[in-house]
């Protein structure tokens, strides 16, 4: 493949940011996108997704009608990306014409595990995104979830390595936590290469991941077997443990899991909050202000005595800040609800804290970001939300995608710095 472009599918495009990340380096080339909101009527992600890159080979359709319909739909390419939901990934029906387990219907990961398994021409490589509670879920058999998807990616002839990635860490401005996948199909010259490395020096710094975002020194590596069925895994696995055994860091081959706890190693630039700023720029809404609020809220403090919150800066200081507060249950049980304080007004000389998907609105919030500037206290703005991700600026703005919409997208989406980095070390990988 040296000297030509690799061909990408990207799935759950959301506004685009594997295809920002990717395109920076030109060495890859998107053959076919999908964004579909099952959730809302109007696909404002899509739409945004086609203002950028435009419509050509961009599907706005449910995946699970594209791959059930045609799988040869989807054009032939050599990287699979895409930050999949996160859902439950266990099996739940036995043979399916007699090639083996289907998974849950609806459920996501299987659509990319179908065209995994039916495209005549299967993918060489996956570059895939999830939360970071990935690899400890679901809370009855830690790790479970993972270790189907890991056992049906090894059935399906791939090597993975993975590594949950805190943005922030490595100089970027949101400390975002995310797990990264990285799979290569048996018959690449990658494979062959993990083949005969020690696993510890893949880990360490041969790997794709540990090329893009270095590591303090690995110690030693934890290694065990998947063993079983898809079924028996969905059932059976660390149905007894209370911690998941997938670290933080791992790689599996040829069923074989090698993971270890790692640090990383960063001693570059840091982009800090303060750094990204709109300054004299921001309209009044999204300042804070002292007006009383249309129905003032009464709280039971923990003595019993009642404190009336009657202002919006009141309510957004009550919210931020640390409480213990007497609640009554519907049959009368008296009990005391307690959190501790938000960091109020966020710091602007470290990287933000994770963007969500709420961030939005005027509304007084616990989550949303509030920073200090020269007019006083308010929320980020959407450029400052895109800048966050490393999105450019305007990226979502269009016509009837509210500011509160644009916010929703920047809470679901990547650091798109992150993509950059292993897109670039991938590349170097595939071309070694």
């Amino acid at each position: 493949m040296a000297n030509n472009k690799i061909k990408v599918a990207e799935l759950f495009a959301g506004v685009g940011g594997f295809r920002l990340g990717l395109e920076k380096h030109n060495n890859y080339d998107i053959v076919w996108s999908n964004q579909w909101e099952p959730s809302t009527k109007v696909q404002h992600a899509s739409m945004v997704y086609e203002n950028q890159f435009g419509s050509q080979n961009h599907s706005n359709e449910d995946l699970n009608e594209v791959v059930t319909r045609n799988i040869e739909e989807i054009p032939d390419h050599d990287l699979l990306v895409g930050g999949f939901p996160c859902q439950d990934y266990s099996v739940a029906t036995t043979l399916h014409n007699s090639k083996g387990l289907k998974g849950k219907k609806g459920v996501l990961w299987w659509s990319i595990h179908k065209i995994l398994e039916d495209k005549k021409n299967k993918p060489k490589y996956l570059f895939l995104e999830n939360v970071d509670r990935l690899l400890k879920s679901p809370a009855s058999q830690r790790g479970r979830d993972f270790a189907v998807m890991l056992k049906s990616l090894n059935d399906l002839g791939y090597a993975i390595e993975w590594r949950v990635i805190n943005a922030g860490e490595y100089g970027m401005p949101q400390r975002r936590r995310r797990t990264f996948i990285v799979g290569y199909h048996k018959s690449t010259e990658v494979y062959k290469r993990i083949s005969k490395s020690k696993k510890t020096d893949w880990i360490q710094e041969k790997g794709t991941i540990a090329n893009a975002f270095p590591l303090e020194k690995i110690n030693k590596l934890e290694e065990f077997e998947i063993k079983g069925s898809l079924e028996e895994i969905t059932t059976e696995f660390n149905k007894k443990g209370k911690l998941s055994p997938f670290q933080n860091t791992g790689l599996l081959f040829k069923g074989k899991v090698y993971t270890t706890k790692t640090s990383p190693n960063y001693n570059g630039k840091r982009t800090v909050l303060g750094d990204l700023l709109q300054n004299g720029e921001v309209t009044d809404d999204f300042f804070i202000k002292d007006n009383k609020l249309k129905t003032p809220k009464s709280i039971l403090e923990k003595d019993g005595s009642e404190k009336i919150i009657a202002t919006e800066k009141e309510m957004w200081e009550y919210l931020k800040g640390s409480k213990s507060i007497l609640r009554i249950s519907k049959d009368g049980f008296k009990y005391s609800y307690s959190e501790g304080g938000m960091i109020y007004p966020d710091a602007l000389d470290n990287a933000s804290r994770t963007i969500i998907t709420g961030e939005g609105g005027k509304s007084p919030s616990r989550f949303k970001h509030v920073i200090v500037s020269d007019r006083g206290l308010r929320r980020l703005t959407p450029i400052e939300l895109e800048r966050l991700n490393m999105f450019p600026d305007d990226h979502t703005k269009l016509d009837g995608v509210t500011d509160t919409k644009r916010a929703f997208f920047m809470g679901n989406a990547l650091v798109v710095g992150v993509i950059e980095k292993i897109g670039e070390a991938l590349y170097n990988q595939i071309n070694g």
